[in-house]
């Protein structure tokens, strides 16, 4: 099998999409020697800032000395990106092996498993094969009914910040959502909590104490800022300082769950020294979360497309660059909830330039700028993300102005690409 042929075939139409449940990946897994079974784990679930977290943990555990693997997703440029070991992608080669190893066993299952659950089981093959210490793992949808959740016992279960967000599968209200990302909690492990507000630290507390889980929640009050500027962030955490490179107050508390995660860590063996810890913090690499991509002019690629996510950009927006106008490059998927985005982020923009991104799911760019209409401020409409970007670019240089491109994680890619960032 080819790497394309490899790409074809999990990509395939026949089973793409979300159908919670476990019963496919737990027959899928097991007729491949149950892989999972073989690795540690750290397990992140969360509606926004796990991924951040999850670099970040990789990064530490890697300056750490551990052969650490990292799944993600979803992706900016290629596939691949989506499993990592020490920072390094799966090989083209090696990942048509492995699905060619998949093929035959999914074949075989009445009920084929999705492009997600194969994309896992995949994950889990190559980081056996690759005899990792410990692998960083993302949930990709909710948690309880998420693939990844087949894991027996995580080293640490982490629940990152809980919003509204996929509403229609999750539930409607931020309890219920976070009940489902609860889910990854196992009998008698330990747990490390993004603080956030009562009824969600609540409901996961309930979680932890019907599961004897030890919960340890990040204290955002022992965050102390010491510098910050457009080149990264200097901080104190219950005393020690760190430095990240990563933009945003949102940041520094994702950073502070890491920390608490290390700790865990740490009393389950793992020898993770303070120097390893600062040196991963500082050296993380996560693109397209409030990332400058050019200064001339100011030019941020942001995968944000929640309301969550809005007001984080908002706040960003408006403390990294004051005085200046705020050109905004949207575009957004159709199925989500872009008027309340939207909504928040026309707080601190001041023009919108508008493109569809290159997703069948994307809502077009001629509908965005009707309904962006409504906050009676200038609006173009771009035929490609290019176009998008070398007119925010120009409406930027007549203004001594900022470019915040923002909606959808799908088009940051492409945007990116744009600048040489592939």
């Amino acid at each position: 099998m080819t790497y394309k042929e490899a790409l074809n075939y999990i990509n395939g139409t026949l089973w793409l999409g979300s159908k919670p449940g476990l019963e496919r990946i737990r027959e899928l897994c097991s007729s491949l020697g149950d892989p999972q079974d073989s690795l540690k784990f750290v397990h992140i679930a969360g509606t926004n800032g796990k991924g951040s977290a999850a670099a970040m943990t990789a990064s530490v555990l890697k300056a750490a000395g551990y052969r650490t693997g990292l799944f993600t997703s979803p992706y900016l440029y290629r596939f691949n990106e989506r499993m990592q070991i020490n920072g390094e992608q799966i090989p083209d080669e090696v990942l048509a092996d492995i699905v060619a190893r998949i093929k035959p066993a999914a074949e075989k299952m009445e009920d084929h498993p999705t492009e997600f659950e194969m994309m896992t089981a995949a994950a889990f093959l190559w980081f056996k094969q690759e005899s990792c210490d410990i692998v960083v793992l993302e949930v990709g949808l909710g948690g309880r009914l998420d693939s990844t959740n087949i894991i027996a016992f995580p080293e640490c279960a982490v629940i990152m910040n809980i919003g509204l967000d996929h509403t229609r599968i999750l539930g409607d209200t931020v309890e219920a959502i976070a009940r489902e990302k609860a889910g990854i909690i196992k009998p008698g492990c330990d747990v490390c909590l993004y603080e956030q507000k009562k009824s969600v630290e609540d409901v996961i507390a309930s979680v932890c104490k019907e599961n004897c889980a030890k919960l340890s929640v990040a204290d955002f009050s022992a965050i102390k800022r010491e510098f910050d500027s457009t080149e990264g962030q200097a901080f104190f955490y219950k005393g020690r300082e760190y430095s990240l490179p990563l933009l945003g107050a949102h940041q520094l508390k994702n950073a502070a769950v890491v920390i608490e995660t290390v700790k865990v860590l740490r009393k389950r063996g793992f020898d993770i020294s303070d120097q390893a810890l600062e040196h991963g913090l500082y050296s993380v690499s996560w693109p397209a979360r409030f990332e400058i991509v050019s200064d001339d002019p100011y030019f941020v690629v942001d995968g944000g497309h929640n309301p969550q996510c809005a007001e984080t950009v908002r706040e960003n927006t408006l403390a990294y660059f004051p005085g200046m106008k705020h050109i905004f490059l949207a575009g957004v998927m159709a199925d989500k909830d872009y008027p309340a985005l939207f909504d928040i982020l026309n707080e601190a923009a001041d023009e919108f330039v508008c493109v569809t991104p290159s997703n069948p799911r994307a809502l077009r760019a001629e509908e965005l700028a009707a309904f962006l209409r409504k906050y009676q401020k200038p609006v173009s409409v771009c035929d490609t993300v290019q176009d998008g970007v070398e007119k925010a670019k120009e409406l930027a240089l007549e203004s001594n102005g900022a470019v915040i491109a923002t909606g959808s994680l799908y088009m940051s890619g492409d945007i990116r690409a744009c600048f040489g960032l592939y």
